[in-house]
């Protein structure tokens, strides 16, 4: 009885010890693999610290992830994430029948930069970014999501540099390779919310095709009860003034399609004091001049804002393609929205309010 098992059981030992070593190897390989394919990706270069796997949920995960640019230096990094989870989506197998991957990102820190040298620019263009992540995961990806990560926008030439951040980020991203809907064509979406300068609450949604070059789009932004002299670094370095004080609500409103955007910023600020005689006119620091251009923004946003309401509202028309021979589609997005940004806070009064509702 016992010489008719003595083979099965040598055949199970035998497997046991395979799990065992592919366990403690695997991770090696796996984590050779990644910093060997995020050696050179374009422009930019990446590395992780470590990769451990999960057998039981067919997924495994990343520690210590890096993307910076390569040959340029910069002064942050493009891209960090203390962990990522890849796995299968359980939710798509039971109720698609589809196997697809999920990945999870935890503390992510996104660091575009702005440089008086067009090639310090951080944007994250230069690289295919669907064909790296294709390469990373072992499957289709078809949701994202996004735990307490962080949004950045610098400039490290501007004196003081400047920093304008979105934290407390939890986000989703579905349905990125359509296994849901598919008569009605790829459209994946976006829905997150967030803090600006970890004070005032952001909420947004989107609809796209992955698939496309951000041709067809649409982005859907508000945010509320922001104290408007956290962006004095942004409005000094940008439009030559700053904000004593107020308040600001901002709605955001973008679509395109074949590559044209169609779109409008409109800042809602409440009880702005832009300019003081004493810090701005006696300030030796600012100059003579500056001194008056606030006086001039102080004094047109005062004639043109509801007075009974104490608030001034503008609106900045967006409008563009994505399409340039010279920067990738998504460069091209974010010049225009960062141009919009700066017309925006840079009150720009000769436009009609008529429009405006109170």
């Amino acid at each position: 009885m016992n010489k008719r098992f003595r083979l099965p059981l040598w055949i199970l030992l035998g497997v046991a010890l395979l799990l065992i070593v592919a366990h403690l190897a695997l991770p090696h390989l796996v984590l050779n693999y990644l910093n060997d394919k995020m050696a050179d990706m374009g422009d930019y270069q990446g590395h992780v610290e470590d990769v451990d796997l999960a057998w039981w949920r067919g997924a495994y995960s990343v520690d210590g992830l890096l993307i910076e640019k390569k040959d340029e230096p910069v002064q942050a990094p493009l891209f960090t994430a203390s962990s990522i989870d890849v796995g299968v989506s359980w939710r798509t197998l039971w109720r698609e029948r589809a196997l697809v991957g999920e990945v999870i990102l935890h503390e992510p820190h996104l660091n575009f930069v702005d440089d008086n040298e067009q090639d310090n620019d951080q944007t994250g263009g230069g690289v295919d970014w669907r064909e790296r992540i294709n390469e990373l995961v072992p499957f289709t990806l078809n949701e994202l999501r996004v735990m307490d990560g962080q949004l950045s926008f610098r400039n490290f030439d501007a004196d003081p540099p400047v920093h304008v951040y979105a934290n407390a980020i939890n986000a989703s991203f579905y349905n990125l390779t359509n296994t849901s809907n598919q008569e009605q064509g790829r459209v994946a979406t976006f829905e997150g919310e967030a803090k600006f300068f970890n004070q005032a609450p952001i909420e947004a949604t989107a609809h796209f095709d992955p698939f496309t070059d951000w041709q067809d789009f649409d982005v859907n932004l508000r945010m509320t009860g922001l104290d408007l002299t956290k962006l004095n670094d942004f409005s000094n370095a940008y439009g030559n003034f700053d904000f004593e004080a107020g308040t600001g609500d901002l709605v955001v409103e973008v679509e395109a399609r074949d590559s044209q955007l169609d779109g409008y910023i409109k800042p809602l600020l409440h009880n702005v004091q832009v300019f003081n005689i004493e810090q701005d006119v006696k300030n030796e620091d600012k100059g003579f001049f500056r001194g008056i251009w606030e006086a001039v923004v102080g004094g047109g946003e005062n004639l043109l804002k509801n007075q009974s309401k104490d608030q001034f509202a503008t609106r900045v028309e967006l409008s563009g393609s994505t399409k340039d021979t010279d920067v990738s589609p998504f460069q091209a997005f974010l010049a225009i929205l960062r141009n919009g940004f700066v017309e925006a806070f840079s009150t720009r009064f000769e436009r009609s309010l008529s429009e405006e509702g109170d």
